[in-house]
């Protein structure tokens, strides 16, 4: 039976060998879409034609913009605009921004001419006529935006003009030479060692094959490339990425080159380049593939030709089935213009393949161009991932935290949090000192990833009664709840802390921007009279936690009358303080964290934070404040029997199976999931307990809990608790096998062969009555 596909014709377009280059072919003008929240400022390179359009301006929230062209002078002409007024250098995070009039030679003394935009037409459309720089920038007072004042996000779509050149993603820095890479191609090139190297898929869902050898092997007829084998088993994990195991090594585990951005994530070790054979045997004899164009590619450097090569597959999304260990594919991950950076660490010889792959979803059924950038060794290329929103969200890379200065001389080990880089641990102390430093002294921890919304107006109240679980009507102003947004069959959307800073107006600090999606989804269908202010990341904040964390904040927290003062502060109370005196960095304090300790929490502009992390740091010397980051985090949390999203709380979990129960107030008339957990609740067939294990072994999320020969539940979080001196974890078990006291086993190697035993507690395991939190 004939295969349904189309084999493209590749004869016109055979191996390319070192020096060839290859013109851009026309393509699909892509827009990119910024979110700007208060105090926000991003730039657009924009060339002639191109098309600016901003959504989501008022009065209320107005958009100043600044124009220059390449002399760094004010060509806010090129979009038909004129100067309005001057920046308020103080009223957005402007570092950036001057840094970059600095560098560009322009205004450093002067006014900096700018347009103010105030919404007279939403939305709002600007085409430029030449080529410039366009800056947007969200002015707002600090002590607005701690208060709930500070206005919603802005959109802003970038549309570049179509042309006939290839569309690609903007350089990350100087450049020494690129090329494209036609579909069902080859190319080998070299790069220097401490040059960066960047693979970028034009058009999307197009798989690129990579190997590199040692140059000097090479010249000595010796052939060192990357080894998969020998790289999966130095960095532990499928694939290098950003991060602390970023490297690909040879076969003497020798590193070639480091991973310094990925905007796919996902890539493929572990299968060879598409070969000759491989066609054949499906029925399609002749068929182009990649193994031959490397061979080709490769020749004039003296490597020997093989008929299968092994390769490193940018963009090719396989995986192993858990069930069957087959390896499985489909079709990429990647968007158009998604890349991989790396840096050289060595002097290479690579090669690149546009995969020419039109029988399989490797490439969607569309073999497509792929484009290689080479930059100088002076480039810095900061190592970031892509973040999404969602799946269809426009895509931002992970940025450095406000207080990342203060935190990079401490570590280096840093981990994606959302669209942040957050700190794992600290080598001056390690996991366990900065475990006890919480339970004994004072710790303080960038919680900046959280997610935070504002939402205003004359039925804010009501909105958050319908989306929330707990009962909002009762909740004062200056007060807080921990509270969840369920969906319709009772799963959790999301969990996190609302805050009444006022009648109308609510701060919700949560986990995911899907539970924003999720009130401006029911806000709309009710027809609410309601905004909802995406506060992205122009509100960092820290976690202060501790038993000594009260005692430091007497120190430098200064407080009106007309709210509530530190020690007025009791569990959820939420306040505006400023740091040491009245003319002081605001900031919002509120009485909670993810500890179960006694703790509090900073939420600041950007431009405060560095000068309110030196103030705590400063103030909690005398008590041995310590910085913390998520590993030591997660161990107290799970003693603390509290929940996390993917492990407690998933897709097809309730709020009672998921331990949450305490957060729903069924009294309420009506919410979001309520018939599904009144339902759930009347009849459960799982509940969320402890097992105190009689061993240091540390099970892993998803291990099958037994009784006897039976599952009965899964580990959905464990842990070695220092405090306790043995390992604990957090389970969802049948009704049936709940009971404290019970006696059940964690199974190990396909559950059988080796069992932990335990004992079922309650949770939380450390302080079931919140006492420490409380006092």
């Amino acid at each position: 039976m004939p295969y349904p596909f189309v084999l493209h014709d590749f004869s016109n377009v055979g191996f390319s060998g070192p020096g060839r280059r290859f013109p851009g072919f026309p393509t699909q003008a892509r827009s990119k879409v910024h979110m700007l929240a208060a105090r926000e400022a991003i730039m657009i390179q924009a060339r002639p034609g191109d098309l600016i359009s901003i959504d989501g301006l008022s009065p209320e929230t107005p958009l100043h913009l600044a124009a220059f062209d390449a002399q760094g002078s004010s060509a806010l002409g090129a979009l038909s605009l004129t100067a309005s007024e001057g920046l308020t250098t103080d009223a957005f995070d402007s570092a950036r921004f001057f840094g970059w009039l600095a560098a560009n030679g322009g205004y450093r003394d002067s006014p900096v001419p700018c347009h103010c935009l105030t919404g007279e037409t939403s939305p709002l459309i600007l085409k430029t006529s030449q080529p410039i720089s366009v800056w947007l920038i969200r002015q707002s007072d600090a002590s607005a935006l701690i208060q709930g004042d500070g206005g919603g996000s802005i959109k802003v779509t970038h549309q570049p003009a179509q042309t006939g050149d290839l569309l690609l993603p903007d350089p990350l820095g100087d450049v020494r030479d690129e090329f494209t890479v036609p579909r069902g191609t080859g190319f080998a090139y070299e790069v220097n060692a401490g040059e960066g190297l960047q693979i970028i898929d034009v058009e999307g869902q197009q798989c690129s094959d990579f190997m590199a050898f040692r140059a000097d092997g090479l010249d000595r007829g010796e052939e060192w490339m990357i080894d998969s084998t020998a790289t999966r088993s130095m960095v532990r994990r499928a694939f290098p990425g950003p991060g602390l195991m970023d490297k690909f090594f040879d076969r003497e585990m020798r590193p070639l080159l480091n991973v310094v951005q990925d905007t796919c994530g996902r890539h493929d070790t572990f299968g060879l380049a598409c070969t000759a054979r491989g066609y054949e045997e499906r029925g399609f004899p002749g068929h182009v593939n990649c193994s031959d164009n490397i061979s080709n590619a490769l020749a004039p450097y003296g490597v020997a030709r093989r008929s299968a090569w092994p390769a490193i597959n940018f963009f090719w999304n396989t995986w192993i089935d858990p069930a069957t260990h087959h390896l499985m594919t489909a079709e990429s991950h990647s968007r158009p213009g998604d890349y991989v950076a790396m840096r050289a660490l060595e002097d290479l010889v690579c090669v690149s393949t546009a995969c020419p792959d039109d029988i399989d979803p490797i490439n969607g059924w569309n073999p497509t161009d792929v484009h290689v950038r080479i930059y100088r060794p002076d480039t810095p290329i900061r190592r970031a991932v892509a973040y999404r929103e969602k799946e269809d969200a426009p895509m931002s890379i992970s940025q450095e935290s406000a207080f990342h200065d203060r935190l990079a001389p401490l570590t280096e080990h840093f981990a994606p949090a959302r669209d942040l880089w957050a700190p794992v641990s600290y080598p001056g102390h390690g996991t366990l000192g900065e475990y006890w430093a919480c339970r004994e002294a004072v710790t303080l921890q960038d919680m900046s990833g959280l997610r935070k919304y504002d939402i205003i107006g004359p039925d804010a109240g009501k909105l958050l009664q319908l989306a929330t679980t707990r009962n909002v009507a009762k909740l004062p102003v200056w007060r807080g709840s921990y509270t969840l947004i369920c969906d319709e069959s009772g799963a959790i959307i999301d969990d996190g802390t609302l805050f009444r800073l006022g009648p109308d107006l609510f701060r919700w600090c949560c986990g995911s921007e899907e539970s924003g999606r999720a009130l401006n989804a029911l806000a709309t269908a009710r027809g609410l009279q309601v905004r909802i202010h995406e506060m992205r990341n122009a509100l960092p904040n820290l976690a202060l936690q501790g038993p000594k964390s009260r005692e430091l904040l007497r120190k430098i927290a200064f407080t009106q009358p007309h709210v509530p003062s530190l020690d007025h502060l009791k569990w959820f109370g939420v306040t505006v303080a400023r740091l040491n005196d009245r003319d002081g960095a605001p900031f919002m304090l509120s009485r909670s964290g993810y500890t179960g300790e006694l703790g509090y929490e900073i939420f600041c502009a950007k431009s405060d934070a560095l000068a309110i992390w030196d103030a705590v740091f400063q103030a909690g010397a005398e008590f041995g404040i310590v910085p913390m980051g998520s590993a030591a985090l997660d161990i107290i949390r799970i003693e603390a029997g509290l929940a996390a999203a993917n492990a407690e709380f998933a897709p097809g979990v309730d709020a009672f199976e998921a331990g949450l129960g305490f957060a729903v107030d069924l009294t309420k008339a009506d919410f979001m999931g309520k018939p599904a957990l009144e339902r759930n609740a009347r009849d459960p067939r799982r509940v969320l307990k402890g097992l105190k294990l009689r061993c240091d072994d540390i099970p892993a999320h998803g291990a099958p809990v037994f009784a006897g020969e039976r599952q009965v539940g899964i580990v959905t979080s464990a842990t070695r608790s220092p405090m306790l001196e043995c390992a604990i974890a957090m389970v969802r078990l049948s009704v049936e096998h709940a009971d404290s006291g019970t006696e059940l086993d964690i199974g190990q190697l396909d559950g059988r062969m080796k069992r932990l035993s335990g004992t079922v507690t309650d949770i939380p395991f450390i302080d079931p009555q919140r006492k420490r939190a409380r006092a």
